[in-house]
């Protein structure tokens, strides 16, 4: 019987990929999974307690195996690789002149796919990148463009409350977050107190944000009179 297991990459990126119960996967086990052309390594984030639809398994990853100490070998040389192509690729993006920011490149298990990941105010023409880039290192190279938030979910970081980012802890996604929520919270709506490190609004502020609508639908306004046990 097949299971859905939650893969994180070196990258920090993750993607959803089934896998046979027999290989007996727990969180933090290595693996190696099959993903359209190319072998990929990764690492269990979370087994999830579902099976695959006949849909999904169609388009999804599948596990090959768990991850032997020769694979583990083999991806620790990808990881050296990914960072020398990260090098390389800085140089081209500098040469090129192009306004992006490269955050990492990962290598797939087999070789056959450099993924850069990198983050930008606008889009990109990154065409003529993928070009060169193809040339200088002879294998396929995809280039994706993250948000900073997710750009910061993979850095992490220390937040103001003392406490590992949430969206590097264990936000699997991001909520709509707005101004009004804080409004609603009677929090200052001063940009530093209310952003987070990646300059976008907290996550935080979603957390409590339905209590406090709950509880404002029973509280006096400001100005009203109260009757407690000790007066009005």
């Amino acid at each position: 019987m097949e299971m859905l297991f939650d893969i994180r990459v070196d990258s920090g990126a993750k993607y959803r990929a089934r896998g046979d119960d027999t290989l007996t996967l727990k969180e933090k086990d290595w693996c190696v999974v099959r993903k359209d052309f190319y072998l990929d390594f990764g690492q269990v984030d979370k087994v999830l307690n579902e099976q695959p639809t006949d849909a999904e398994k169609a388009e999804m990853p599948k596990i090959q195996r768990k991850a032997t100490v020769v694979d583990q070998g083999k991806a620790h040389e990808n990881q050296m690789r990914g960072k020398s192509a990260l090098r390389t690729s800085s140089q081209f993006v500098e040469r090129l002149n192009l306004p992006m920011k490269l955050i990492n490149a990962h290598y797939s298990f087999d070789g056959k796919l450099i993924t850069i990941q990198f983050s930008a105010d606008g889009r990109v023409d990154f065409r003529e990148l993928v070009k060169q880039l193809s040339h200088a290192m002879n294998t396929r190279i995809e280039l994706r463009q993250i948000g900073v938030r997710d750009e910061t979910a993979i850095m992490g970081g220390i937040a103001v409350c003392g406490r590992p980012l949430c969206c590097c802890a264990f936000l699997k996604e991001f909520a709509s977050i707005n101004v009004r929520m804080a409004k609603e919270q009677d929090l200052s709506l001063t940009p530093s107190t209310i952003s987070g490190l990646c300059g976008r609004l907290k996550c935080c502020l979603k957390y409590e944000h339905a209590g406090y609508l709950e509880m404002d639908k029973t509280m006096p306004r400001r100005g009203d009179c109260c009757e407690c046990k000790e007066g009005r």
